[in-house]
């Protein structure tokens, strides 16, 4: 039997795998022209009155479509797999992708050099594709020290509202859709006292300015004021929290979320019925605040009116119409007889009573979309949220037009300024919790993570500016309030 050379048999080998290789690019341009002929066949099924050659055309045209559309996911996908390599490698170096300074340790020259190299990246290959991701990841220089100091926990459904109390002792209270409003102690994290008159979801809580009263609104269509006495327990030490940077945080997912049928409010003192039922709204109570002075309290409902009401007589003194949808919020001037309503009609109306026998009102038209909440600051400023992902401070003497606008990548809930300072805290839908300056420029960023910080979306949040331990309280819908020390001074120093 003859025997092949090896240059014969070298000659044999390529020529089967040109072989192999060609008739893999034809099956592969088989299966495409399948599949373009098998659209082709659905296309001219349809009834349609098109030539054959305008289909055609169009078939290429959406085909051309598909691949750029292919092409871009693929190109994210790469680009969040550099992300992530980055951040498991910069972790374990003991630095976040920004490359902010930490309490220990300084920036190792590779790790400073791969973060560069990735700004570049992001900055020219993606740009243009991935805004929407890269913006997620800006560089500031912000070092303000946000401290997680105390979690809240003993509700069983999501908190929709926090607010402090402005009289001795001081109180942290929140309100949630398990239809109890509880009043805690901000030192030791312990249930003081639970409110259970409601039979539907408490959606906001605020307290009487100079007596130990509450305001609830309510889903049950009514606002209710209760009256509760506290006794303080002794503070214990407070464990000791890792100081973070406000700004460079790791992703967290709801499998840490903390469990719901916690104890802590079982054993505290519940009040049942309130001192006086607030009855006029057709719908959902969705927000109350109290006028300064605490004689007249405001209700805000679903039925498209706000409620002035008597406190003392629970009688229906204004009703306030002319929103075209739902009411999302109300809120009170500190110090003057000026109310601000919200609505999903994506404006927001300023009401003045400063004169008893009339009233006017105010429209304000800047968002478009629901318009989640507007507070009043120091002076005559107003500052507004929306769904739009927009914050907009607006002058109440010249309201054609907002004097800053603050741009984020989530919708914006119940927002609270730190007056003293002039600090907005923004607590988001994607569990992001951002502070900024009254002129826009971002101060800090609270941290969140697998062991602090929100897991679903916060919902409020509220400035206790007097407190030594905590001055800003945030809730959400993971069944928990938070209380953090926020450095003021250093933001204002940073900014």
């Amino acid at each position: 039997m003859p025997i092949e050379s090896g240059s014969c048999a070298s000659a044999r080998q390529a020529k089967q795998k040109r072989k192999s290789h060609s008739l893999s690019i034809r099956r592969t341009n088989s299966s495409e022209q399948e599949r373009a002929g098998l659209q082709r066949d659905m296309l001219e099924g349809q009834d349609s009155k098109l030539p054959s050659a305008v289909r055609n055309t169009l078939l290429e045209l959406f085909g051309q479509i598909e691949r750029e559309f292919e092409n871009l996911y693929i190109e994210n996908l790469e680009l969040r797999r550099e992300i992530d390599t980055l951040n498991e490698r910069l972790a374990g170096e003991g630095q976040t992708i920004d490359g902010a300074e930490l309490s220990k340790g300084q920036l190792k020259t590779k790790a400073s050099h791969s973060t560069s190299q990735l700004s570049q990246k992001l900055k020219t290959t993606y740009k243009a594709s991935t805004s929407k991701i890269v913006s997620s990841f800006k560089t500031t220089t912000s070092r303000a020290i946000c401290q997680l100091v105390k979690e809240y926990i003993g509700h069983r459904d999501g908190i929709w509202d926090v607010s402090v109390a402005k009289t001795q002792p001081v109180v942290l209270g929140t309100a949630s859709a398990d239809h109890t409003a509880l009043l805690w102690s901000i030192e030791t994290g312990k249930c003081l006292v639970k409110y259970v008159g409601h039979v539907g979801s408490v959606n906001s809580i605020k307290f009487h300015p100079t007596e130990q009263v509450a305001l609830t609104a309510s889903g049950d269509q009514t606002a209710h004021i209760w009256r509760y006495i506290v006794q303080l327990p002794t503070p214990q030490p407070t464990a000791d929290c890792n100081q973070v940077s406000g700004e460079d945080e790791v992703e967290c997912s709801d499998k840490d979320e903390p469990d719901g049928d916690g104890d802590g409010s079982s054993d505290c003192p519940t009040v049942r019925a309130p001192l006086t039922s607030l009855k006029s709204h057709q719908g959902v109570v969705i927000a109350a605040d109290w006028l300064v002075g605490g004689k007249q309290a405001v209700t805000a409902s679903w039925d498209r009116t706000a409620n002035l009401y008597d406190v003392e007589t629970s009688e229906l003194v204004h009703s306030l119409t002319g929103h075209d949808q739902e009411l999302t919020h109300c809120c009170t001037h500190p110090t003057q007889r000026l109310v601000v309503t919200s609505s999903r009609d994506t404006t927001f109306r300023l009401w003045d009573f400063r004169d008893p026998s009339i009233h006017s009102v105010n429209v304000f038209q800047g968002h478009t979309d629901t318009v989640t909440s507007a507070v009043f600051t120091v002076g005559d400023n107003v500052v507004s949220g929306s769904d739009d992902r927009t914050v907009k401070v607006w002058d109440l003497k010249n309201m054609r037009s907002p004097i800053a606008t603050i741009r984020t990548d989530s919708a914006v809930n119940r927002i609270n300024v730190c007056v003293g300072q002039r600090i907005i805290a923004l607590p988001h839908d994607n569990r992001q919790v951002r502070l900024f300056d009254m002129s826009g420029v971002r101060l800090a960023r609270l941290p969140r993570s697998n062991r602090q910080g929100h897991r679903r979306m916060v919902c409020c949040s509220a400035w206790c500016e007097d407190h030594p331990i905590c001055n800003l309280f945030t809730c959400g819908f993971d069944r928990q309030a938070i209380g953090w020390n926020i450095n003021i001074p250093a933001l204002l120093q940073e900014k």
